[in-house]
């Protein structure tokens, strides 16, 4: 259906507009501007005015594990299909309009099944949800040293036929791959990933700084859950971190739940390497849910409060609760982050991160996915391909059909 919305403000590619329009037409931006849209009538279909609300590109999440009491990882196919249909339709309620389906580490049979149950996904779509655009894989290629909630008896060295069997099982869904560069065999893992053209982020790695340097020379061009699961930078032992706010080349993410990162250190990060952060939930099923203790893999985790750790380790943190609504509102509030990159770090940089190019700005041509958001952040409605999938007062009634 073809429509046009006039709102408080309108976020385009590297500035905003207030008041200002976007029109969709068959499921892509056809037009955005300022003041506005143009008369309805024609193909151009009705006009809704959601007042002061700003329209916004739709948030892309390369790491999310999880959500509503779903995990991506699987017994079978239908158990990982139905999983990852939930976790896709819980957060579109929380803005994300793409996502990267996130495996933890697993037995190669399982894995196998995961990614497999995720193509199903993929090729089906999901009703009323986020457009699950690839799968990450968060190990098993990672170092015990810095496994953090992953599963230790799942880890095993980087195997390039083990990652060909993924690929192949997966249909070519797999888009990030993470490893640690200083683990046996991972260069020849990295390499291979390149080729298939997968993005490969360092992660869940005790690798020093020259390990580093090699593995971003090698073709890396990502960081997982930058500061986590990672050993801290220090001035005489530089280590990973160093090396991956260094080059240029690199996009990092960020858990901005203000409990993985100091809301000062992600500040710092931020102004220091503009355009290349890239903000994740990493959320598991008990996001969204009370407190209590919850799955993630086979892995026991407890929930208080905001925080997600090991069960009996509570010095452990395991993944969070976050979703991206909340995560650009900690950016913007919590960091003090101009909002259009808070933005930015939300849509446009996660799709450079992952390799897609025709996603993350409302620019015409692109896929109409969006998110009307209030004055306090918060989502008002979630558009995916120019149809609401979110939209609980009802703001967007005349164009759902």
């Amino acid at each position: 259906m073809n429509f046009a919305l006039r709102a408080g403000t309108v976020a385009m590619p590297g500035c905003s507009t207030s008041p200002g329009y976007l029109t969709v037409k068959d499921g892509l931006v056809a037009d955005v501007g300022p003041g506005d849209p143009p008369a309805a009538g024609g193909d151009t279909g009705p006009v809704v005015d959601v007042g002061e609300g700003s329209v916004v590109a739709g948030f892309f999440d390369v790491h999310v594990h999880g959500g509503d009491g779903a995990q991506v990882n699987g017994d079978s196919i239908d158990e990982v299909v139905a999983s990852v249909e939930r976790i896709a339709r819980f957060h579109a309620r929380h803005g994300t309009t793409s996502m990267l389906a996130t495996t933890v580490s697993d037995s190669p049979e399982r894995l196998l099944t995961t990614v497999a149950g995720v193509a199903e996904v993929m090729r089906a779509g999901v009703a009323g949800g986020a457009t699950v655009r690839g799968i990450h894989l968060e190990g098993p290629w990672i170092a015990r040293a810095k496994m953090g909630a992953q599963d230790p008896w799942a880890l095993r060295p980087p195997d390039v036929d083990e990652l060909a069997g993924l690929v192949a099982a997966a249909e070519g869904g797999i888009r990030m791959v993470t490893v640690a560069p200083e683990l046996p065999g991972s260069r020849r893992l990295i390499t291979a990933a390149c080729r298939a053209g997968i993005v490969v982020a360092i992660g869940h790695t005790d690798a020093d700084f020259a390990t580093t340097v090699g593995a971003i020379e090698a073709g890396a061009r990502h960081a997982t859950h930058l500061f986590n699961a990672m050993a801290p930078p220090h001035h005489r032992r530089p280590g990973a971190v160093t090396a991956l706010l260094l080059d240029e080349r690199v996009t990092f993410e960020l858990i901005a739940d203000l409990e993985h990162v100091h809301p000062a250190v992600m500040a710092l990060t931020a102004r220091s390497n503009p355009g290349r952060l890239v903000v994740v939930t990493d959320a598991v099923p008990a996001a969204g849910l009370e407190p209590g203790t919850y799955q993630l893999g086979h892995l026991e985790v407890s929930v208080e409060a905001s925080r997600v750790t090991l069960a009996g380790d509570p010095a452990t943190l395991a993944g969070s609760l976050l979703t991206m609504e909340q995560a650009v509102r900690n950016l913007v509030i919590g960091a003090g982050m101009p909002l259009l990159d808070a933005l930015e770090a939300a849509a446009s940089t996660p799709a450079l991160a992952a390799g897609i190019d025709d996603i993350g700005e409302l620019s015409p041509g692109r896929p109409a996915d969006f998110v009307v958001l209030d004055l306090d952040l918060g989502v008002m409605a979630t558009v995916v391909a120019g149809r609401p999938v979110f939209d609980p007062a009802g703001l967007l009634a005349d164009v759902a059909g």
